[in-house]
């Protein structure tokens, strides 16, 4: 009986032996093919393969942001890829000129100045700030009014005041102006008017400047500038009204429509006259125009630079996405292109007319003060426009 078991033993162990010796020879030929060379069981190369960013310079720009603030798919085991993406990210400090602009865009020599200052210093969001208000929102505002302006702009600045764009307790809400501003070079053929500038702030206490070149260009510069102040000097504003220092506001439609908001819906507030299906303009003698060379594709919906409205929170949220887009030198497609990033989509309001209104009704009262922002109006105009405004016996039924 033992010596059975014995044998019972001996043969199960030639068995298992053939079959570890049949297993090992079938994996071996899985990893082999015809010629000998092994097959891909055991990965012979990096499984992250790097990516070729090619293309226009901003849309290549936006796919190394994209790649670094995507962290799923690119997390700590893949930082040798990340490396080799961003290995020509140009100079370590964002503020320093860009040397490889001209290199990666051919048509660079032939693009107007102003185009190539704003490329240059495309990464930079970060300028010295000469003029600051910090305290201008300690109660907390009801409606913030942020006024994109430019330094010789005096009259457009001193007739907002007087109408539009007055601070205070306003149909029992509270309302702050502010007037944005850059600086001038001597090539901007503009005379030196600092210090003209810093009795106008002393006076009113209503400007913000920073230390950059103010051009059409770099009108996206102001636009992250103020992001970042109103998230640390005015984080609690309920809304705010951006626009153009030659729009007349109804600031009286825009409260009383405010009032109506329901604070659920104040989240994703954003309303203005909206442009969809856009794209970028090629012919050079444009103001918009764009090269291919720097950026190619669709627009998404944005509202017209001229004014929009929105909540505060959106705002402080526009600042925090707006690290994760590339300057663009349209501010209001930039705009448009961070609350894409945000999921958000601008909703269209016909009281808003960034592209004017018909001749005929431009001296009509009723018509104006059925409107929430009209585009362009002198200051003459806002000072005649503004009494039918608040003006009581004016019966427009």
């Amino acid at each position: 009986m033992l010596l059975t078991c014995r044998k019972a033993a001996f043969y199960t162990m030639i068995v298992l032996n053939v079959f570890f010796c049949l297993w090992m020879c079938l994996l071996w030929k899985l990893r082999t093919d015809t010629s000998g060379l092994q097959r891909g069981l055991v990965p012979t190369k990096k499984f992250w393969h790097t990516q070729t960013l090619t293309g226009p310079f901003w849309n290549k720009e936006q796919k190394q942001l994209d790649i670094i603030h995507n962290s799923i798919e690119y997390s700590a085991n893949s930082l040798e890829v990340l490396q080799d993406l961003l290995k020509d990210s140009g100079p370590t400090d964002p503020c320093e000129l860009d040397y490889r602009v001209p290199l990666q865009i051919p048509d660079y020599n032939t693009l107007p100045e102003r185009f190539q200052d704003f490329l240059l210093y495309m990464r930079c969001r970060t300028y010295p700030m000469l003029i600051n208000q910090p305290r201008i929102c300690e109660e907390k505002p009801f409606l913030l009014l942020a006024i994109k302006s430019l330094v010789p702009h005096f009259d457009r600045r001193q007739a907002i005041r007087e109408t539009w764009g007055q601070a205070g307790v306003f149909a029992n809400q509270t309302v702050v102006v502010v007037f944005l501003l850059g600086t001038a070079l001597p090539a901007d053929n503009f005379p030196s008017l600092q210090e003209m500038l810093k009795y106008e702030a002393k006076l009113h206490g209503d400007l913000l400047q920073w230390d950059f070149r103010d051009t059409f260009f770099n009108l996206t510069v102001k636009e992250v500038l103020f992001l970042d102040w109103f998230s640390k000097h005015c984080p609690h504003a309920m809304y705010v009204l951006k626009g153009d220092d030659d729009v007349f506001v109804n600031t009286l439609r825009i409260i009383n429509f405010l009032d109506g908001i329901l604070e659920s819906d104040a989240r994703d507030f954003f309303i203005g006259d909206i442009i969809s299906n856009a794209g970028p303009h090629r012919d050079q003698r444009l103001k918009y125009y764009i090269p291919q060379s720097v950026f190619e594709g669709e627009y998404p919906p944005y509202a017209g630079g001229g004014g929009y409205l929105l909540s505060g929170g959106l705002v402080l949220r526009l600042h925090n996405i707006s690290q994760q887009v590339v300057l663009y030198p349209i501010d209001d497609v930039y705009t448009g292109m961070c609350l894409k990033k945000l999921g958000l989509v601008p909703r269209r309001h016909v009281g808003f007319k960034t592209f004017d209104i018909e001749k005929k009704y431009r001296d009509n009262p009723c018509i104006h003060r059925g409107l929430m922002l009209v585009h362009s109006r002198t200051p003459q105009e806002m000072l005649k426009i503004w009494p039918w405004i608040v003006h009581p016996e004016l019966n427009c039924q």
